[in-house]
């Protein structure tokens, strides 16, 4: 499963490239033949990508974008574009910060988060909310990472 990683900036404390592909890697089904990027952004573009997509007129951790195959492609000939997650890492480090949670952790969880949302997972609602949290939890437990949500309630 190829993943691109882009980089419209560089900060101290976001992994390496490897590192990153490995947290996408594990939330994707195995058997997915899929296409991501991972796109690493600033407050500036992280802001105008949630007010313009959202709604929301300020920066967030994680947006997620699905994707899908140009029509006219032959089914199967070409891997599924699953789709764009976008960190924006001013925010991830200060969330991690105020979290006191290793920043390395907070990367993977917010990789894996954004994932699954372009698998089709989501937060809003009770019932798919724990649904996503349990999938996460078991993804990051592979990972070796602790329960994000062991001393907090809220969702990424």
């Amino acid at each position: 499963m190829p993943v691109e990683i882009q980089r419209q900036l560089e900060l101290e404390g976001i992994p390496e490239d490897d590192q990153l592909r490995s947290f996408a890697e594990a939330a994707i089904d195995d058997s997915a033949r899929a296409e991501i990027c991972l796109r690493i952004v600033d407050e500036a573009e992280g802001r105008a990508l949630n007010r313009q997509w959202r709604g929301k007129d300020s920066a967030t951790n994680v947006l997620s974008f699905p994707g899908s195959v140009p029509p006219g492609l032959p089914a199967g000939s070409t891997a599924e574009l699953m789709g764009d997650v976008v960190l924006c890492a001013p925010v991830v480090a200060r969330e991690a910060r105020a979290q006191n949670k290793p920043l390395v952790h907070h990367w993977a969880h917010l990789v894996v988060h954004g994932v699954l949302h372009l698998r089709g997972f989501d937060h809003i609602q009770p019932p798919s909310a724990a649904l996503m949290e349990r999938r996460e939890r078991e993804i990051l437990n592979g990972l070796r990472i602790p329960d994000p949500y062991a001393d907090d309630d809220r969702t990424a």
